[in-house]
């Protein structure tokens, strides 16, 4: 659609006209006991099921009150942080195992695995002219919204979409996170030529790499990249596969889900949700923001100036003017982010590497200035920490990985928890979401349009 469609002046009336007759008062949600963004006074989340997929730990409670903690994310009950070091110490990937591991709950032995490897290899490739068809023709500006677009075009190819027993949800689960990260780089790629006016390039699928390798196999040219970077890949997407059943896009599956819709359109409805810069868009968020912090402070060492641009991005004088440090607290975390922590470390190794050793050192000056500045510019006396979206943009900076790739990375990591949970709400939720909203309008006499006037 074209915005010159629609007059400016028109359309800025009409929005006048919208807010003359609408809003609330914010202490309408206090007198009504209104849990806003379904979260507790205390900022908990509202219990809204049962899951037995992951925990996410960041507090205590003791006496009622609210005691922070070091965080603590579990996939099945398994430490991520366990299965990272296996993965680090057996000098293999992880992401297919945690996959496996998140669709069915157990680990798998090593002949399952293997045939695991197998299937979702086989899966890779998209379905006959789906490319050409699908992202060719119609490319996009944003791969997020290519993505979400192409999952919704894959209900099309599909000879069974809407049976949604257990055999016919878990084929399409594991066929969708197989070929996502493939309709991501060739989205990647048509919109390198489309607006960026550069080359694009297609390279046939290897069934029998791993999903990190296939990635960047897709991403780079020349085809290569080194073992060291696809198995840094893969340690981020281990770590963004699943973080329980209330974050946005999950719960955005579990809500769709329970309405008994097909597998295709509650995953296109998360990955709309994971491009919200209030969630998986955050990443990108920082990333900027590390940018004009870059440029704006002339010697990254002194704390002094890092410290007076962080206040100035609270105050609203830089940044994008939301107020927001991107990158910092988190609806459960606390104390610290165990993902953050973990690629905190793995960057710190690789830095040196890539000659990024100042900048790294950047970014950690910041993670340890901004709970002070938060402190003593905004008067806020919440704990906070960096969460898994500050490091994980400069992780992908190290890999050459360009920023308008990764929400989209975050988008085929996090699929495999979207199908875990969609699979247990489908199987055992039993009751479709409906929350409560007080209705706040009062009762009117209808008046003729003869006798109407402007307010």
């Amino acid at each position: 659609m074209d915005n010159r469609d629609f007059y400016s002046s028109e359309l800025s009336e009409l929005c006048d006209e919208y807010r003359r007759h609408n809003g609330f008062n914010n202490e309408d949600y206090l007198t009504y006991g209104v849990k806003r963004g379904l979260r507790n006074p205390d900022g908990t989340g509202v219990m809204a099921g049962l899951t037995n997929i992951c925990n996410v730990h960041g507090f205590l409670i003791a006496d009622g009150e609210r005691i922070p903690d070091e965080g603590k994310l579990t996939y099945r009950g398994y430490d991520v942080n366990d299965i990272v070091n296996a993965c680090i110490r057996e000098d293999r990937f992880g992401f297919e195992e945690t996959a496996w591991l998140l669709l069915f709950g157990n680990l798998p032995d090593a002949d399952h695995l293997s045939k695991f490897k197998d299937i979702l290899g086989h899966y890779r490739e998209l379905p006959h002219n789906f490319a050409e068809d699908m992202i060719l023709k119609f490319p996009s500006a944003d791969i997020m919204n290519k993505l979400a677009h192409s999952v919704l075009g894959l209900y099309t190819t599909d000879p069974n979409p809407d049976d949604t027993s257990l055999e016919n949800t878990m084929r399409q689960s594991i066929q969708l996170i197989a070929c996502l990260p493939t309709i991501m780089t060739y989205a990647y790629q048509v919109k390198r030529r489309a607006f960026d006016k550069k080359s694009m390039f297609f390279h046939p699928v290897d069934l029998k790499l791993s999903t990190s390798e296939s990635i960047l196999r897709a991403l780079r040219f020349d085809m290569k990249f080194t073992d060291s970077e696809a198995k840094l890949l893969d340690l981020c997407m281990i770590l963004h596969a699943e973080h329980g059943g209330g974050n946005n896009s999950t719960f955005t599956t579990r809500v769709l889900s329970s309405s008994g819709t097909d597998t295709y359109s509650a995953i296109s409805a998360a990955i709309g949700s994971l491009k919200g810069p209030r969630h998986g868009g955050a990443n990108l968020r920082v990333r900027t923001m590390m940018n004009e912090l870059m440029e704006d402070v002339k010697d990254w060492k002194d704390e002094e100036q890092v410290y007076n641009f962080l206040a100035s991005i609270i105050r609203k004088e830089k940044g994008d003017g939301s107020g927001l440090i991107y990158g910092f607290g988190h609806a459960i975390y606390t104390l610290s982010d165990s993902r953050a922590v973990i690629l905190r470390r793995t960057a710190e190794k690789i830095a040196d590497e890539k000659n990024m050793t100042d900048e790294f050192e950047l970014y950690k000056t910041v993670e340890r200035l901004t709970p002070k500045v938060m402190k003593e510019v905004k008067g806020s006396s919440k704990v906070i920490c960096a969460n898994v979206d500050f490091y994980s943009g400069f992780v992908y900076d190290m890999l050459g990985i360009p920023s308008e790739m990764f929400t989209p990375l975050f988008a085929v990591s996090r699929i495999a928890g979207w199908c875990a949970h969609r699979i247990e709400e489908v199987t055992y939720g039993g009751r479709i979401i409906r929350p409560a909203y007080r209705s706040m309008v009062h009762n009117k006499e209808y008046i003729s349009l003869a006798e109407r006037t402007q307010d």
